[in-house]
């Protein structure tokens, strides 16, 4: 079922990838307690592994097993639903004994075989934009998932490719995504990424976090995803367009308001 409040946005988020068992529990723990307080419906998002890397030398997980283990210990203690990407077919079940959302990552938006299979587990699929797709072309995404008989799908937001080392989110696009009938989220971390840098490592712009989920709020985004980690310098994965863990109360107190005075 989604988490959902008419009052408030809802949150998804986590640290890019399960690194190891503290930070992960350190994440969770703490990012439930700010939102059980602000009264904001929380997801936790993290990876169990991660495919889709620049390099060869990147950071991809401490083994399916051991971070599936992970999630749902923590699931059980903290009483969370838990976001996690899959990238093939044959993951998607395996994914879904954990996991109330899988999450179909932005570059595999437009892969029917693996929609389907992750529609198939019942779970809520959470399918990121492709970078490369328009807004109008997601409703065939969502179509997928749909004709499967499983209508719990919600689409992510997570910037469009803007020439060769960058991405821009066109808020316009939300009119067109709420068309599906389906909750809308814009990724606040991901859609700050400056991809294929020279080094193999992806860059980012963090300063910036808070101003476009200022901006999503507004314009009536119902949730909003946000990586987080503890030390975003010594994260395994993404961290250069992460938001410091200490960073993200002070933001979500801003954004609480903002949702407040335009409902009201």
């Amino acid at each position: 079922m989604y988490l959902t409040e008419k009052s408030n946005f809802f949150l998804i988020a986590g640290p890019c990838v399960v690194e190891n068992e503290e930070i992960t529990n350190t994440v969770a723990q703490t990012v439930s307690r700010i939102c059980s307080d602000l009264h904001i419906p929380f997801y936790f998002k993290a990876s169990y592994k991660k495919a889709n890397r620049s390099s060869l030398k990147s950071f991809t997980g401490i083994g399916t097993e051991e971070a599936l283990a992970i999630l749902a210990s923590i699931k059980k203690r903290e009483n969370l639903q838990i976001v996690t990407d899959i990238h093939t077919e044959e993951e998607a079940e395996r994914a879904a004994c954990v996991a109330d959302v899988l999450q179909i990552p932005a570059f595999l938006s437009r892969q029917t075989d693996l929609l389907v299979a992750a529609a198939k587990t019942g779970r809520i699929i959470n399918i990121k934009k492709g970078q490369f797709l328009s807004p109008e072309a997601m409703r065939f995404a969502v179509q997928k998932v749909r004709e499967t008989g499983n209508d719990q799908v919600m689409i992510t937001e997570r910037g469009t490719t803007f020439g060769y080392h960058d991405l821009v989110v066109d808020f316009r696009g939300i009119k067109e995504l709420k068309s599906n009938n389906c909750p809308v989220v814009l990724d606040c971390t991901h859609a700050l990424q400056l991809p294929n840098q020279q080094e193999g490592v992806t860059g980012g712009r963090p300063d910036l976090i808070e101003t476009i989920a200022r901006a999503g709020v507004a314009v009536g985004f119902d949730g909003l995803f946000i990586e987080t980690h503890p030390n975003p310098k010594e994260a395994l994965s993404d961290g250069a367009n992460m938001l410091p863990l200490h960073e993200l109360k002070p933001l979500l107190e801003k954004l609480v308001k903002i949702r407040q005075a335009i409902i009201e």
